[in-house]
Parts: C-alpha cells; sequence; structure tokens
C-alpha cells in the first residue's frame, strides 16, 4: 500500500479534534468524509479505516510510539508510524518519519501483547472491572472481541420487501450479503459498503443494525394489534423493527427525554412507512403516569455503559469514566421502577441493554423483582449475548411478565 499526503493529514487532523478536543469519532469521520470529492470509495475507507484504527488501539500505540496526552501534531504522526509499522506499510520518505525506529516498534509492540491492558488498549479501571464482573478467562475473550471491527449488518424492513428480493436488489448493485441463520431478518454484507447511497435504503427497505440488536424486538413476543410502549425509543431502530412484527397494525407509542431524537425516528417511520408509530417526549412524570396499566408490551431499553457496542463506537472506551457507570445503574434502576407500570396485567416487559456488565444487567433485575413494584412481576427468561460467543455486539435482554 502507498501513502497518500493528503489522506494521512485528514487521518491526522480528525485524531487531533477526537483526542484533544473530545469531538465524538463517528461525527469526525463523517466530516473528514465530505473534504474532498476527487476521493474514491478506497481513499474514503482509508481514511474511515485508519482513524478508527488508532482510536481503537490508542493506549497501545501511545505507549509504543512514547507519547503523552494531549498530544501534539508530532506525536500523533509518531503514532501514525506506528500503526503502518505493524500494518507492514512501507513509511515514505517524509519529515514526519524521519527516524522511525522500525525494529523497536516491533520489538515493544511483541513485549506489550503480554499484558492484556496494553494489548487490548484499554484504561486500568475498565480492565479491572471487567475481570472482576466476567472472570479472567470470560473477560479476555470478550474485550479481544469487542476489539475487532464490527461487521455491517442489514436489518430488512418487511412491512416493504422480503429478505430474498433484498438480497438480488442489492447484488444488482455489486453489494453481496448473505443470510444469518436465528436472525429472521438480517442480512450481513460480504464487504463493506456505503449502503445509504443505495435506492433500497431511501425507499426504506432496510435499516443498518447489528445481529445483536435485532434480537431485542423479537423477544418482546409482540402481535398485530398490541398496545406496545417503547420506552427508551431514541432515534427508533427497535421501534421500526417492534411496527414491522406487527405489521403496521395496533398501535406504538415512543417515548423518550430527547425531542431530537424523536423526530428523527419520525423521519425514520416515514421512509420505513411505519404508520402505527406516535412519539411522546417525557416533559413531565405525567407522560408515564397516562399509560400506567395501558400497555400489552413495555420494552426499557435502558441507557447504559454500552460496553457491549466498542467494535463500532472505540472512542468510548476513552469517554467513559466509572463513576458514569455507577450514576447510570442509579438511572436504570429508577427507570425500571417507574416505566415497569405502564405493563397492564398479563402483559410481558423486556429490560434491554448494550452493555455486558451483570451490574446492569441480571443484577439489576433481580433488584427489580425483589422491589415492591417488581414482586407483581414474574421472570420468564433472559438473554445474555457475548460478543466472543456470537461475533455480534453484546446485549443483554430479560423478559418479564407481569402476575394475573
Amino acid at each position: 500500500m502507498r501513502l497518500h499526503r493528503n489522506l494521512c493529514f485528514s487521518v491526522i487532523d480528525g485524531l487531533t479534534l477526537i483526542f484533544n478536543e473530545g469531538n465524538y469519532a463517528d461525527k469526525v469521520i463523517q466530516q473528514l468524509l465530505k473534504r474532498d470529492k476527487r476521493w474514491g470509495s478506497r481513499d474514503r475507507a482509508f481514511v474511515a479505516e485508519t482513524t478508527y484504527d488508532i482510536v481503537r488501539w490508542k493506549r497501545l500505540y501511545a505507549e509504543i510510539a512514547e507519547v503523552k496526552e494531549p498530544f501534539t501534531r508530532d506525536n500523533l504522526w509518531r503514532m501514525f508510524a506506528v500503526w503502518a509499522t505493524l500494518k507492514g506499510i512501507k513509511l515514505p520518505d517524509w519529515t514526519y518519519f524521519e527516524n522511525t525506529p522500525t525494529r523497536k516498534i516491533k520489538g515493544k509492540f511483541d513485549e506489550l501483547s503480554k499484558i492484556r491492558k496494553f494489548k487490548e488498549s484499554i484504561p486500568d479501571w475498565l480492565d479491572e472491572l471487567g475481570e472482576k464482573e466476567l472472570g479472567k478467562a470470560f473477560w479476555t475473550k470478550e474485550i479481544a472481541a469487542l476489539n475487532e471491527q464490527a461487521d455491517v449488518i442489514l436489518r430488512v424492513n418487511t412491512l416493504k420487501t422480503t429478505k430474498e428480493k433484498l438480497q438480488a436488489e442489492l447484488f444488482d448493485q455489486d453489494i453481496e450479503g448473505n443470510f444469518l441463520p436465528d436472525y429472521p431478518n438480517a442480512l450481513k454484507l460480504k464487504e463493506r459498503a456505503n449502503v445509504f447511497l443505495t435506492e433500497q435504503f431511501k425507499n426504506g427497505l432496510f435499516e443498518v443494525q447489528d445481529a445483536s440488536s435485532q434480537l431485542v424486538a423479537e423477544f418482546l413476543n409482540v402481535q398485530p394489534g398490541m398496545r406496545v410502549v417503547d420506552a427508551c425509543a431514541g432515534a427508533g431502530g427497535k421501534t421500526l423493527h417492534i411496527a414491522s412484527l406487527m405489521e403496521n397494525k395496533g398501535q406504538i407509542i415512543a417515548l423518550d427525554i430527547y425531542e431530537n431524537k424523536l423526530h428523527e425516528l419520525k423521519r425514520r417511520a416515514k421512509r420505513n412507512g411505519a404508520f402505527n408509530i406516535e412519539t411522546r417526549g417525557i416533559d413531565s412524570t405525567k407522560v408515564i403516569k397516562k399509560l400506567y396499566d395501558k400497555a400489552d408490551r413495555v420494552l426499557i431499553d435502558a441507557p447504559c455503559s454500552g460496553l457491549g457496542v466498542l467494535r463500532r463506537n472505540p472512542d468510548a472506551k476513552w469517554k467513559l469514566q466509572p463513576d458514569f457507570i455507577e450514576k447510570i445503574k442509579i438511572t436504570q434502576q429508577d427507570i425500571l421502577q417507574q416505566y415497569s407500570k405502564m405493563v397492564k396485567v398479563g402483559g410481558q416487559l423486556v429490560y434491554a441493554t448494550c452493555s455486558i456488565l451483570p451490574s446492569e444487567n441480571q443484577n439489576q433485575v433481580d433488584k427489580f423483582l425483589t422491589s415492591e413494584s417488581g414482586k407483581n412481576f414474574t421472570f420468564v427468561k433472559d438473554n445474555k449475548v457475548l460478543a466472543h460467543k456470537s461475533g455480534y455486539d453484546g446485549f443483554y435482554m430479560a423478559l418479564l411478565e407481569r402476575k394475573q
């Protein structure tokens, strides 16, 4: 591979914004990809994937390059040289790469690869927490899986098409996708592609949604004609899946505290042809109280640490703090206590997170079931999805039923 100056400069600019300004990697990369209209798909892929790679391995590369935060541009070029050397890419004769100790880089890499927190490039506190909650063997496997690049998985919108038809239409555009056993609406792309530019996406025939995330709506046991509440709907990935499973029959009430996310959900619902969704912003407790005892199904896709989705959000490792996890656990329990009251007698509730930590998952469910609000519920089943076992994102979901 030959390195091109303007592409490398874009990567360095992006890393400066992500590491030193605290910007979100996905937003930075979106901006970088609009820089030069002459760039082809390979150029854009290089910028996106190289930036994500260096973000993912920040601690390891910084340690090898012997640089510390906040990073100067020279520091970032040294980290870039480490990335290129470890990838077997020949460094061009540029000033930034003068005196790069190639042999020393490889030796240091071999040495640090024996220590998990460096090998997997994670903060000390996160390494300790993962081992404490999952055990040494499971955590070692899981964090390695969470450092792999995520596959591109589509969820076919069955309100508009079938996965066989979508597969054939995308194949005609040189986008090859395979069906996944045990994931009825999933199509896994053989190679990464910008599917958002396709007519099929613009016409609402699919959404991009990880295979593990697609399990949540299925877990909710919805039927056409039900009244379903998606209590933490966000921009509506799971809401739209629920709408397709309900065949547009019945009512879905999508709740969230962020109005801008609900506006995005409305836009997506229109594109998807999902007409049974009503959005309501949670601006007071009245919004929840009005729905007490009214819902056949309630989904609580709770705010969480997001540790299960590090493959697609590698910068979260560096933004996350231990006190945030402690605070979010209080929020999770509070949401469970309050929102569970929307389930009517005989109805069901799913509590889900994209975390792999038992303290955010089964421990929260156990705590709820022994509380005053939870005594009316019975535990039906749960699903602990780990990335190293499934090959997809880490997720948790528990199904509870309100007693007759």
